[in-house]
């Protein structure tokens, strides 16, 4: 069975496909990230679906690399016959879906193995197949999915099969074309063509880094991980492609992550920024504002790729779960959780893009004014917080953190860009919530803020507080809560998000550290000038990453293994934040840009192209 860190991913864009060091597409959504998957081997076995394409007989590939600055993938294998390479990528979408493996003769002569298993509706729907020349066509209800390839295919036990041998200095293609079956069988891809077109895409996206210094080559990985993962047509940036994969194996804490998260919106945006990206935090801030409009009281957490809104949780009985870890779920029922901290991760997001876009009209004030008088009148409630919790709710002191910040960036808005609002009355507003938190969210006996109201938990949530401005780095309890966390709240130096069964969040078994906490305490070092804590720590988090520079969303320390749905960009955004504050030396508050564009770039914003102007630290 494969380990997390065993996949690597490739995409178009629209969707994503996870590929095992067997040579194996083990999970592949079409046409879009949220839709049912056609390859669920990675939930259950080979029968759910999945596409090999390695030696005969081959297990682990030797190596594998990422073509330098792109999401193009090549595996090898070293064999008594001789070598071969396997190229895999995705062509940045047209008109229909495509995953192209080119496999290479390096040495010697190579016999190979191909397994097409096409499994529609996540394992569940076996496709009607025909074969005519060089073509195989899948259709089943609303897919259909075209196979081209000179290499000879047959048919074997359901599956789609290929024996073939590869000399040195030969090449031979495998195209697998998506569309809707309503629609024409599509024109074949010219595979070389289509990898030069591909690479040039990525090269000349990746060209436009900003990055510099030490950790250039991780933070660029990062933000091809990152780009990857957007959904083009609307800005939309998923938290993970996967669904399912287990923060405690053999348990159920297993959750849909291909939907889009209010929460990463600062952190996006910041390290969008920061990268020089600004046309995608542009459309991420474009993505934001349509998904947030409406009544203020139905803002949820997370939304569809496309913005949508009900996101039913279902679970799939029919597949046995990564190492068995059941259930195995699609949607997310926490989208509805009162959370209260999403107002403040939306107000701090939008603040931000007032700072990095100073000549780009705000035409999205009025939507902010609405989200604050919401809050106005609903601050004080309990609520879930922002780790999702199942259990009761309760006055989260990070959630009351960032009501804060929502205040205090609306009163910024008004005093630094002279908008118009009731400064007065948020301005007393955030005094007032200061105090509350500052009361009621200390513990003065072991002097640390905690977990929540009344409670001795700590929360590595906590750990924001200077980040987002409610107190100075060196603040004695800020100070006190960063020792408290570290001696308390971390695994082998990593950071936990909390402690699952002492913080009864609703679920039964554990968890690993949470990677994203981990990068959030060197953060909070930096801050009170522990800086070769912060670069040891630093150092760690980035040889947990897997062969090809992924990070899923946990760590377990005790098995020295990824765990949760990866690739995750909750833990890759503060990867690349981490970095450049080590770089610059020095912390800054959420709502600043780490790094301004150079003189000359263009930003896309609201349909108008603006110029933005600054300096490169």
């Amino acid at each position: 069975m494969p380990e997390i860190s065993d996949y690597a991913m490739i995409g178009d864009l629209h969707t994503a496909a996870m590929i095992s060091t067997s040579g194996s597409i083990d999970w592949m959504c079409l046409p879009n990230f949220d839709s049912p998957a056609c390859f669920a081997a990675l939930l259950d076995t080979p029968a759910a679906g999945r596409w090999l394409l390695a030696p005969a007989g081959a297990k682990t590939c030797t190596r594998r690399r990422y073509r330098p600055g792109t999401l193009i993938l090549e595996t090898e294998w070293e064999t008594s016959e001789g070598s071969v390479r396997v190229t895999d990528f995705m062509p940045i979408r047209d008109d229909a879906a495509d995953v192209v493996r080119i496999v290479e003769g390096l040495s010697g002569s190579v016999k190979m193995y191909g397994e097409l298993c096409l499994r529609f509706d996540y394992g569940h729907i076996v496709p009607w197949v025909r074969r005519k020349d060089h073509r195989l066509t899948a259709i089943a209800g609303p897919d259909a999915a075209y196979l081209t390839t000179p290499a000879p295919l047959k048919g074997r036990d359901m599956r789609t099969v290929s024996d073939f041998t590869v000399q040195a200095g030969e090449k031979v293609p495998f195209v697998l074309r998506w569309v809707p079956s309503s629609k024409p069988a599509p024109p074949e891809t010219d595979p070389d063509k289509a990898l030069e077109t591909t690479e040039n895409f990525w090269l000349n996206w990746i060209g436009r880094s900003r990055m510099e210094g030490k950790y250039k080559d991780a933070v660029e990985r990062s933000l091809i991980t990152l780009k990857g993962l957007i959904y083009s047509p609307t800005g939309g940036i998923v938290a993970a492609p996967t669904t399912s994969l287990p923060e405690d194996p053999g348990g159920s804490r297993n959750w849909d992550y291909r939907f889009c998260w209010l929460r990463d919106a600062t952190l996006t945006l910041q390290s969008l920024l920061a990268g020089g990206y600004t046309e995608e935090a542009a459309a991420w801030r474009e993505w934001l504002l349509r998904a947030v409009a409406g009544d203020p009281a139905d803002l949820q957490i997370m939304y569809g790729i496309d913005g949508t809104r009900r996101l039913p949780e279902t679970e799939l009985p029919w597949l046995a779960g990564f190492e068995g870890s059941k259930p195995v779920r699609i949607g997310n029922a926490a989208a509805p959780q009162l959370q209260l901290d999403v107002w403040g991760e939306v107000l701090d997001g939008l603040s931000l893009t007032r700072a990095a876009f100073p000549d780009t009209v705000d035409d999205s004030w009025d939507i902010q004014v609405a989200l604050m008088e919401y809050l106005e009148g609903n601050w004080d409630k309990p609520d879930n917080g922002l780790w999702e919790m199942r259990g009761p709710r309760r006055h989260n002191t990070h959630s009351k953190v960032m009501c804060w910040v929502a205040a205090d960036r609306m009163v910024k808005g008004i005093q630094q860009s002279g908008l118009p609002g009731p400064e007065d009355r948020w301005a007393a507003l955030r005094d007032t919530i200061h105090k509350d938190v500052m009361t009621h969210g200390f513990d003065s006996e072991r002097n640390t803020f905690v977990q929540s109201y009344g409670s001795k938990e700590l929360d590595a949530s906590l750990l924001l507080i200077p980040r987002v401005g409610f107190l100075p780095h060196d603040h004695p309890r800020v100070v006190g809560t960063v020792d408290a966390i570290q001696k308390h709240l971390t695994e082998d130096g990593f950071v936990l998000r909390y402690h699952p069964q002492a913080s009864n969040d609703g679920l039964p078994g554990t968890e690993g550290v949470f990677l994203a906490c981990s990068f959030w305490l060197i953060d909070a070092l930096l801050g009170i000038n522990r800086r070769s804590e912060a670069e040891e720590l630093f150092e760690r988090l980035l040889s947990l990453r897997n062969d090809v520079g992924l990070l899923s969303e946990e760590w377990d320390p005790k098995n020295n293994r990824q765990l949760g749905n990866t690739p995750q960009a909750f833990s890759h955004f503060p990867l690349i934040h981490c970095a450049l504050q080590l770089h610059q030396g020095h912390s800054k508050q959420s709502d600043t840009p780490l790094q301004s564009p150079k003189n000359g770039d263009h930003v896309r914003s609201g349909g108008r192209e603006e110029s933005v102007t600054g300096k490169v630290p």
